[in-house]
């Protein structure tokens, strides 16, 4: 029974910890979502809305070993890397609920969507070295800023503008593409952005009702699920267009028959 006693005064120790505004993290100084705080363990602030992150480290993983297996360019395993910096940054965000580690959060959002753009406009950018030199001092200019200054509702205009900036060139390269799995690969990508997106705005903008009823569907934590598949399909897609640009014969094969991935054939020159 000693383990029964143990569960009871870890849950008061818990509830008073709550009670008193004191948790392990310090006081809450970053927004909240609609999870209670500290409910499913004392050193993690929103359990769901951390542990959901790990579905994108893995498929980033999946993606990184692809791209360094079959030597496509460092910017794919750059992008690859980048989604599981972004899902650590989110893990640190939601178990500590403070404003530093939301930034930390935010910045690496920013970063990421500066290469998306990178790689869907660099190989039509015939001043090559303007664009990458142009997007590092952005990125480097946004983060010292965003260290100083917390933008709030402005973080995120700012961030959907640069999503709108990929989509033209986006819609191109499917229009472009005649290979059906691959097209599959972009409507995926649209399927988990949409059906996320209504997700995170059910999980904020219903949330006093959602508290309400008996089970919470963790709407911000199915998001980031969500978004760790959505990366994986953005990412797939772009290196079959890139193989495709540079003539290496892409195919869109499938690990253990589930996740696509893209299988390259280089010329012997390459």
């Amino acid at each position: 029974m000693w383990w029964l006693y143990g569960v009871k005064i870890g849950s008061l120790e818990t509830f008073c910890r709550m009670a008193d505004g004191i948790f392990f993290w310090g006081p809450v100084t970053s927004k909240e979502w609609c999870e209670p705080n500290y409910v499913q363990s004392s050193y993690i602030a929103e359990f769901f809305n951390t542990i959901s992150n790990i579905p994108c480290i893995i498929l980033a993983l999946i993606g990184l070993v692809n791209a360094l297996r079959q030597r496509f360019e460092k910017r794919f395993s750059v992008l690859h890397i980048s989604n599981i910096i972004l899902a650590i940054g989110s893990m640190t965000y939601h178990a500590t609920l403070r404003q530093m580690q939301q930034q930390g959060d935010e910045t690496p959002m920013v970063w990421e969507m500066l290469l998306y753009i990178y790689i869907l406009y660099s190989p039509d950018w015939h001043y090559r070295s303007t664009m990458p030199t142009f997007l590092f001092l952005y990125g480097a200019l946004f983060a010292i800023v965003h260290s100083q200054i917390r933008f709030g509702i402005g973080f995120k205009v700012h961030y959907a503008l640069l999503c709108l900036l990929c989509a033209p060139r986006a819609y191109k390269y499917y229009i472009h593409t005649e290979d059906s799995l691959a097209k599959r690969l972009a409507k995926l990508y649209v399927a988990t952005l949409l059906i996320g997106a209504a997700c995170w705005l059910c999980d904020r903008l219903f949330c006093k009702q959602i508290q309400g009823w008996y089970f919470n569907p963790q709407g911000h934590a199915v998001w980031h699920v969500l978004m760790g598949f959505n990366s994986y399909f953005a990412n797939a897609f772009l290196m079959y267009c890139r193989a495709q640009q540079r003539e290496w014969n892409p195919k869109i094969k499938h690990l253990f028959g589930y996740f696509p991935y893209v299988k390259i054939q280089k010329p012997k020159t390459q």
